[in-house]
């Protein structure tokens, strides 16, 4: 392995990509930081050789213009495997950003490992009913991790900081002004405590009684996809699984979710699970640490006056 670059314009994904390069290699890890003076230092903190590019004809929307520069980045550190976020902007990066360097891709990566001299990667196969192991069969490569697959690096070294000039096609696109996104704006990957609901949740108008019992636990309301896309009784931000986000919380309070296998591979991975179903034989109940079989919405009012 020649080296490890990582990139992402997410501070803490970024951090959790320096946790995924030491688990490769100890000592061959930089990064590179785009118009990020922040993050620089941040990833200098963490013990990355960083390598600075300041150039306003880099716009984020222009991915291209990303790619080139994380490719003469990697050039400049002699890296040929690159470790990207499987976030929305990750996933697009990393196929404009193999091609831009001759490499193989693979994304969504669960798991990854070296074995002898190949970086091996799992990700989840056939929708989410089983999980494939992968490797790339080329020089060099671009690997898109799944949020929330490494902890957050810390402050472990002190790295060091160089500005790269890098070569950029003047981009096309102007960006003329930022608007925040109108609608939810919640991190459920973030949350140490989520309360889902699938559809056994009987209306939209019992979500209050689920969001009062989302925040004195001190966590955030999420759901399986059906509820977002179909009833939209809440925002595609929340949804958990194959379609949505992959968490990993303290605890997971299930309510009213059978358990298919495109809501638990998002979930799977969370410390503790509770599950609320009146069917006793519900899937779901296969891989939760408490059951209680019940009606979902007399056990949610009975938490409720419980945690007053």
């Amino acid at each position: 392995m020649a080296g490890i670059l990582i990139f992402s314009e997410n501070n803490g994904l970024a951090l959790e990509l320096v946790t995924a390069a030491r688990s490769l290699s100890a000592s061959l890890l930089a990064a590179v930081a785009i118009n990020n003076d922040d993050q620089a230092r941040m990833l200098a903190e963490a013990g990355a050789q960083v390598y600075m590019v300041k150039n306003d004809d880099i716009v984020p929307a222009d991915v291209g213009a990303v790619a080139a520069a994380v490719t003469q980045a990697a050039e400049k550190a002699g890296a040929d495997t690159v470790l990207l976020a499987s976030n929305r902007r990750g996933k697009e990066l990393a196929g404009r950003l193999a091609q831009a360097m001759g490499a193989g891709c693979i994304t969504d990566v669960s798991v990854i490992k070296l074995e002898g001299d190949k970086i091996e990667c799992q990700r989840n196969a056939l929708g989410g009913a089983t999980v494939a192991t992968q490797y790339i069969d080329a020089v060099k490569k671009v690997i898109a991790i799944r949020p929330r697959t490494f902890e957050a690096a810390g402050r472990e070294g002190t790295g060091k900081m160089e500005e790269l000039t890098v070569e950029i096609k003047k981009s096309g696109i102007k960006v003329l002004e930022f608007k925040s996104r109108a609608g939810d704006s919640v991190d459920i990957e973030a949350a140490e405590v989520l309360v889902a609901v699938g559809q056994g949740l009987n209306s939209r108008d019992d979500l209050p009684a689920v969001e009062a019992l989302a925040q004195k636990l001190g966590g955030e309301v999420a759901c399986s996809k059906p509820v977002a896309t179909d009833k939209k009784w809440l925002s595609e931000e929340r949804i958990i699984g194959l379609s949505g986000k992959k968490c990993k919380p303290r605890l997971a309070v299930l309510l009213g979710i059978s358990g298919q296998v495109q809501f638990t591979v998002g979930i799977r991975d969370a410390k503790t699970i509770v599950a609320v179903n009146s069917d006793e034989n519900a899937s779901i109940n296969q891989m939760a640490d408490y059951i209680i079989t019940a009606d979902l919405h007399g056990v949610v009012a009975e938490m409720n006056k419980k945690l007053e």
